[in-house]
């Protein structure tokens, strides 16, 4: 379905893919694994042909559905039903039969009858392409993956970044399309819905080609791996299981250990052999030939592979606060005619660890813009208390400038540092040499929150309002940074699937939405974290 031939992939003038050739077939299903910022999200683009190889050649012979991470893609506009039908065309079709009900009730009998036959022409053409049957079979998908009817009769501008994922995961189910490109599909997912993906997934025909974190998902559905090695630019290929593969990966490793020491210690042989013989004048040809042998040796061996690098995270001490710094009272918020929440009142003593529970949609990423101030509650007010410095991390990187360089937007956030220093901080976030140079818009998930962490550092902040902070991360860099919170001595105010990280964090404080209770942390509520 898809033919990749002699491909080749730059970001900038890095090499992030050597000439590769391989295909992805019907029952294929490949894991698409690698260290942050290798170029796993580069390769699916490249074969969604949303971007651009630096050479070769990638054809698709069939239909097919990219999901990428960043889902803020499509008229917000448009209801949340309508943007999964339209994976099949019929979200005019149906926004064209509620338009020609409205004009039915219209008084003129002339545009009254005209509004009849458009109706009736339009029900024909949606009954050839399924009719109703595909819209019940849309919100059937949709509610396994935990929407409700409700929010799939909002605009997509009134759902959270959770709900909306699961609005495009759902129109890329939808579509039908013969081969799938999903980067990070369990994002914002609930416990519930990530075990009925891998059970859709592991049942699909088609050829998949899946991006995650998630090794219960890639143990559950891969039979190959694809692993993309930065070290060395290549593109691993191991026709094998998830578990097969971690084992033949460590013997790989192991072997090329061996053949490097044999290479190394044959060619010191030839070198010094080389270097006695040189002394003669008579051997000097032969000593060359010798010299060119142990370089051939050394060419011919992949050398030690590093260890993967992680984000190395330490927050200096947050300026100086009152006891209290930040207080919400009365919070209310609705989107049309969706009511959130209603009468939430949060106060966030300094130091205290906080947790908002909810189920997607419960409005917990609003509550963390009411108190960042970037929306304005219905009713109710947020107070900032003596010393207040808010860092907000946002679930869809809405705080990065992505017409901005990775350095331009350090600098922005942090003037009073030195170029140097800039560049210091944001090298130990893994970003080096011309990686700085790079458009925010072109980075992975797992770049962007490398980056937006990096800004929080710098940022001073007494009270931090985190929201999915860990989605996108390798397990080094969300370890490092899961250590790093657990260390900060400011307020943190977490939303988050990953039970891990409220382990780490070990809050004081929940905040159950939408109801606004907010309660002493109990271990009972540990349960709930990945349901929410």
């Amino acid at each position: 379905m898809i033919s990749v031939h002699d491909l080749e992939l730059r970001a900038g003038a890095r090499l992030l893919l050597g000439a590769t050739s391989f295909q992805v077939a019907a029952g294929d299903k490949i894991g698409l694994v690698g260290r942050n910022g290798a170029g796993k999200t580069t390769l699916a683009r490249v074969l969604a042909a949303e971007g651009t190889p630096a050479a070769g050649d990638v054809r698709n012979n069939g239909s097919v559905g990219y999901l990428p991470q960043d889902t803020r893609v499509g008229d917000l506009d448009a209801l949340a039903m309508d943007r999964v039908l339209s994976a099949r065309g019929l979200d005019a079709l149906m926004a064209g039969l509620r338009e020609a009900e409205v004009q039915m009730a219209d008084a003129n009998p002339a545009r009254r009858d005209a509004a009849v036959r458009r109706y009736g022409q339009l029900e024909e053409r949606l009954t050839v392409l399924g009719g109703y049957a595909a819209e019940a079979e849309a919100a059937s998908l949709a509610a396994s993956l935990g929407l409700p009817q409700q929010a799939l009769r909002q605009p997509l501008r009134t759902l959270s970044g959770g709900q909306r994922r699961r609005v495009e995961l759902a129109r890329i189910l939808f579509g039908g399309s013969q081969t799938l490109l999903l980067d990070e599909p369990t994002n914002h997912l609930d416990a519930d819905s990530v075990s009925w993906l891998r059970d859709h997934l592991r049942s699909f025909r088609g050829g998949l080609v899946v991006i995650s974190h998630d090794t219960a998902l890639l143990e559950a559905v891969v039979n190959k791996v694809f692993h993309l090695d930065a070290d060395r630019a290549a593109l691993d290929i191991y026709n094998l299981g998830w578990k097969a593969y971690l084992g033949q990966r460590e013997t790989d490793a192991r072997r090329r250990r061996r053949e490097r020491v044999n290479a190394e210690r044959q060619a010191t042989a030839l070198q010094s052999q080389a270097d006695k013989m040189r002394a003669k004048a008579t051997k000097a040809r032969a000593a060359q030939g010798m010299q060119r042998r142990a370089e051939r040796l050394l060419a011919g061996v992949s050398a030690d592979r590093a260890p993967d690098r992680v984000a190395r995270l330490r927050f200096p001490e947050p300026v100086h606060c009152g006891r209290t710094p930040l207080t919400a009272t009365g919070l209310s918020k609705s989107y049309g005619s969706l009511e959130v929440f209603t009468d939430v009142d949060v106060a966030v003593d300094r130091g205290t660890r906080v947790v908002v529970l909810g189920l997607n949609g419960a409005g917990k990423t609003t509550l963390l813009r009411l108190l960042s101030g970037l929306e304005e509650p219905d009713t109710g007010e947020v107070l900032p208390g003596h010393g207040l410095r808010i860092g907000y991390y946002a679930q869809e990187h809405e705080t990065l400038d992505v017409t901005r360089t990775v350095l331009e937007n350090m600098r922005s956030a942090a003037p009073d540092l030195t170029e140097s220093e800039q560049r210091r901080l944001l090298g130990s976030f893994l970003f080096s040499g011309d990686d700085v140079a790079k458009p925010t818009g072109v980075l992975s998930g797992g770049e962007k929150t490398r980056l937006a962490l990096a800004l929080l550092v710098v940022s001073r902040a007494n009270v931090l309002l985190l929201d999915e902070p860990t989605n996108n991360l390798d397990p080094g860099s969300r370890a490092e940074i899961l250590s790093a919170l657990r260390r900060f001595a400011g307020a943190i105010v977490l939303v988050t699937h990953d039970e891990g990280a409220v382990d780490a964090l070990q809050p004081e404080r929940v905040v159950l939405l939408p109801d606004g209770v907010e309660d002493a942390w109990s271990a009972d509520l540990g349960d709930l974290v990945a349901l929410a």
